[in-house]
């Protein structure tokens, strides 16, 4: 049967049912439709496949609600990287900060009088940063009003230092069924100022040329309320995504929930330095 499967391009969970249904070890179910597009190609492609990832929707979610996952850290941590490889296990859809409002970032920066690629100024953190958020979670909560698990990649410093912020979202999520987690990325500081060299980003160069000024602002502990926290020291937990066992997945291990008063300063590379939080967040 998984021959069979595979040769018709038919998920296998479905074509057992389909063998179930046949020798009437198990009646047909509207919910739960059969995907005959593998059998008969010429049929209604687009509608078939909507109908099988339904099912296939209902499987995975086992009848837990949507999941929203809220990814941070400091420039250069890789926190979109790991997003991006959260979405790649999952599935889930991804919204990153940047890719969804830098254009409109740049053209306001640019309508107010400043720099567009100004992300420091009293301007930005003033004017033009908090309808980047805005953009993020609206976006967010309209694909998890549609049951569509989330996965947002920004640095959410501010957030998620401002007291009541974290639980105040997972209030609200929770009221529409939505399960909330916060994963927090870091790095040392020297990993992540070869990652911003690397990337080359016209809206890093403040922090480039003003490098001790920008790292005096960033402290050694995550967020309160955190609920993992993922070690991206020297690239330690982006190498999973770029491994060549990337396909055996059940091998990867879940990140681990971030431990009250431990010491999370990294061991490798220069530290951060110790600063109230919150101080050059974008």
């Amino acid at each position: 049967m998984p021959y069979i499967a595979r040769a018709h391009n038919i998920q296998l969970s479905v074509l057992e049912r389909m063998a179930a249904h046949a020798r009437g070890d198990q009646p047909a179910t509207d919910d739960a439709p059969f995907d005959l597009s593998g059998l008969f190609p010429g049929g209604d492609a687009l509608k078939t496949r909507i109908a099988n990832a339904g099912h296939s929707r209902a499987v995975a979610n086992a009848g837990a609600g949507p999941a929203l996952i809220l990814v941070g850290g400091y420039a250069g941590s890789g926190k979109s990287e790991f997003a991006r490889f959260l979405a790649d296990l999952s599935g889930w859809a991804v919204l990153d900060k940047d890719t969804l409002t830098r254009r409109m970032t740049e053209r306001l920066l640019t309508s107010l009088g400043g720099d567009s690629h100004d992300r420091h100024t009293d301007l930005y953190r003033t004017d033009v940063r908090p309808h980047e958020y805005r953009s993020l979670m609206n976006a967010a909560y309209g694909n998890i009003d549609c049951g569509v698990s989330m996965i947002l990649a920004a640095p959410f410093i501010t957030e998620l230092n401002t007291v009541g912020w974290l639980p105040r979202l997972s209030h609200r999520c929770q009221a529409r069924g939505v399960d909330v987690s916060a994963i927090w990325v870091y790095s040392d500081i020297d990993s992540m100022r070869e990652y911003i060299e690397h990337r080359d980003a016209p809206h890093d160069t403040w922090k480039l040329t003003n490098w001790d000024e920008y790292t005096s602002t960033l402290t050694e502990d995550p967020p309160p309320g955190i609920h993992h926290t993922i070690d991206n020291r020297l690239g330690a937990a982006l190498t999973l995504k770029d491994s060549p066992q990337r396909p055996m997945r059940k091998d990867l291990p879940a990140p681990s929930p971030a431990p009250q008063g431990v010491d999370h300063r990294p061991a490798q590379g220069r530290s951060i330095k110790p600063a109230d939080a919150g101080g050059s967040g974008q």
